[in-house]
């Protein structure tokens, strides 16, 4: 579990740190020829262009974490998230190197997204695959306060250098300190990651496919043609499920800097510390929304988070225009309580759609795929809504919108909750000949 949240939380960190920084000093240092509001947009523009690489990620970590085991690819993928992060901290403006400053900025981003992409699956099954079935949804969410974890980080290291830097500062070397800091982070996620043994789980199904192949039996399909011919339906669950949370998530998180700060007239420190605040809730209520995950079921507890936040998305805009801190984390606390409740049985959720020799592709496919079409877009699409309407209500609808869809997908699941990881393989040597027919997994 400390294996997974380390890593996650680093991860999430340096992603989050990425998306502070592109609504509050990216649109100056790296487009500053630009309006503002526009400058804003462009920032995103780069912010997105990781989430394109996110799928890429999924795909390779999904492959290879398949074949060769989740730990060694959580590693890699901390080390490209890290060092992406570091040298972000180290790149010249575009005042020192003109439209070179946005190019390798993207690059970098691309790593970022590259790496992330292969980091979730890999984390949440090294911790489902560990646990025991009848407490999985609660052990399986730790890694998910990875994010608030990371988001506190990013956000908290933000918020004290804006409260004791100028403006002049923090704008010249000040934004670069967190970027930096992430080389320490990775040094202790390493620590612990190298230290931690695969999944009992992963290990027994590798020694499964061993005595198979021993046996002669009919060869295993690579992760992802088995996932894409037996999985189909469940990689659209996946997806669809996605929409609302992933959505949410980045319109609350990144692009209400943007609304508070330019629209609602709030200063650029009161929109973090209320971040700040509603990411610590957060953080102390997804393992409890993953336990109540273990005795209701995945679907009902999921279901409280799409509706909660369909319903919510109108008084969290409204609340945030009333200009107090209050209220301000008042819609944002709420706001991410009932992200929590999306997000703390996805772990689970999404590890026992699939079988265990697939697992990774799967999870990995189903969750970043999904993230191009909803959160990679949301800040961008956001911001672009606010500045033709100048109204949160069409940004509103829009979250609505991904909430039908994530109700749609939901009906169309099963309850997963008490599925074993371990029963979801193919027949042992013994009970399958050449000439059987393949039995598809659970």
């Amino acid at each position: 579990m400390a294996a997974g949240l380390i890593g996650t939380t680093i991860e999430w960190y340096d992603f989050f740190l990425y998306g502070a920084a592109a609504a509050l000093v990216f649109n100056k240092l790296f487009f500053p020829d630009s309006d503002p509001l526009v400058g804003t947009l462009l920032s995103f523009l780069t912010y997105a262009v990781g989430f394109a690489a996110r799928p890429v990620g999924a795909l390779v970590f999904g492959h290879f974490g398949d074949r060769l085991g989740r730990k060694k690819l959580l590693v890699y993928s901390l080390l490209m998230m890290g060092g992406a992060t570091f040298l972000i901290g180290l790149l010249p403006t575009h005042a020192t190197v003109g439209s070179a400053a946005p190019l390798l900025l993207t690059l970098l981003r691309l790593v970022q997204g590259f790496a992330l992409g292969g980091e979730w699956g890999g984390a949440v099954l090294l911790v489902a695959e560990h646990g025991d079935a009848r407490r999985r949804g609660f052990w399986a969410s730790w890694p998910q306060t990875g994010a608030p974890a990371g988001q506190l980080l990013a956000t908290g290291v933000l918020a004290t250098l804006t409260s004791t830097l100028s403006d002049a500062a923090f704008t010249s070397w000040g934004w670069r300190v967190p970027f930096l800091l992430s080389g320490a982070l990775v040094l202790v996620g390493l620590w612990i990651r190298l230290s931690v043994d695969e999944s009992p789980v992963f290990k027994a199904a590798l020694a499964a496919a061993e005595r198979r192949k021993a046996a002669r039996a009919p060869r295993e399909k690579p992760p992802l043609v088995a996932v894409l011919r037996d999985h189909w339906r469940d990689v659209l669950i996946a997806m669809g499920t996605r929409m609302a949370e992933n959505i949410s998530y980045y319109v609350v998180t990144a692009f209400i800097l943007v609304y508070a700060t330019e629209h609602a007239d709030t200063s650029k420190q009161t929109a973090l510390n209320a971040v700040l605040i509603a990411s610590a809730v957060h953080f102390v209520t997804i393992p409890l929304w993953g336990a109540l995950s273990d005795r209701i079921g995945r679907r009902p507890v999921y279901l409280v988070g799409a509706l909660g936040t369909g319903i919510w998305i109108h008084p969290f805009f409204t609340l945030v225009d009333r200009q107090s801190f209050a209220a301000l984390v008042t819609a944002v606390t709420v706001a991410l309580l009932f992200h929590g409740a999306m997000y703390a049985p996805q772990a689970a959720f999404f590890s026992e759609l699939f079988a265990t020799r697939m697992r990774y592709s799967g999870a990995s496919i189903g969750a970043q795929f999904s993230s191009v079409a909803a959160g990679a877009p949301a800040p961008l699409i956001a911001t672009a809504l606010l500045a033709e309407y100048d109204s949160a209500a069409p940004i509103a609808l829009y979250v609505m919108a991904a909430v039908l869809l994530t109700v749609v997908a939901l009906a169309c699941a099963t309850e997963t909750r008490h599925r074993d990881l371990a029963d979801a393989e193919p027949p042992a040597p013994e009970q399958a000949s050449a000439g059987d027919r393949p039995v598809r997994t659970v």
